[in-house]
C-alpha cells in the first residue's frame, strides 16, 4: 500500500514538473515586445525597441502612417515608455493614445505574434486594449519621413 502511494505522488510531482517546465518554456521574455507591429486598425506600423536614453525600458515609435504627409500624420511620435518587465508584461511608464492626444498609464503583453497594449487610468482593469500583430515589414506606400 505504502509503495503504492509513494509511486502515485512520484507520478504526480514528476508531471506537475513537466507541466511547469512546459509553461515556462511559452512564457514571455521582454525581447519578445521588440519588432515590428501593425495596428489593429492596419493604419500604423509600430517599432518597439529599447529606449535610446534608457537601454533596460521599452520604447514604441511610429514608423510608418497611412496617413504619411497629411495633416494627420503621426510619423515620429513616441505612443509607449515602460520601464520594467515584470510576470510577462512591461510596466511602469506611460502609453500615449495620438486619436485623444492623452498619455495614460499602460502595460504590455505578447503571446506569440499578438502584442497587447492596454492603456488605463487608475487601475489596469478599467482601461482598454488593443492588439497588434507582428509585421516582417512595412507597406511600401505612404512613407514616414526620417
Amino acid at each position: 500500500m505504502e509503495s503504492l502511494l509513494f509511486r502515485q505522488l512520484c507520478s504526480t510531482l514528476l508531471l506537475s514538473f513537466v507541466f511547469s517546465w512546459a509553461s515556462l518554456a511559452q512564457a514571455s521574455t521582454p525581447d519578445d515586445a521588440k519588432g515590428l507591429w501593425l495596428s489593429a486598425a492596419k493604419d500604423a506600423v509600430i517599432e518597439f525597441k529599447a529606449c535610446p536614453d534608457h537601454a533596460d525600458a521599452l520604447c514604441g515609435r511610429i514608423v510608418w502612417d497611412k496617413d504619411a504627409g497629411t495633416s494627420l500624420d503621426t510619423c515620429g511620435v513616441q505612443i509607449v515608455q515602460l520601464s520594467h518587465f515584470a510576470d510577462e508584461a512591461w510596466r511602469d511608464g506611460w502609453v500615449y493614445d495620438p486619436r485623444d492626444k492623452k498619455n495614460y498609464k499602460g502595460a504590455i503583453r505578447v503571446k506569440g505574434d499578438v502584442l497587447s497594449i492596454r492603456a488605463f487610468i487608475g487601475v489596469e482593469v478599467l482601461g482598454e486594449t488593443e492588439e497588434m500583430t507582428r509585421t516582417a515589414s512595412m507597406p511600401s506606400t505612404p512613407v514616414c519621413k526620417k
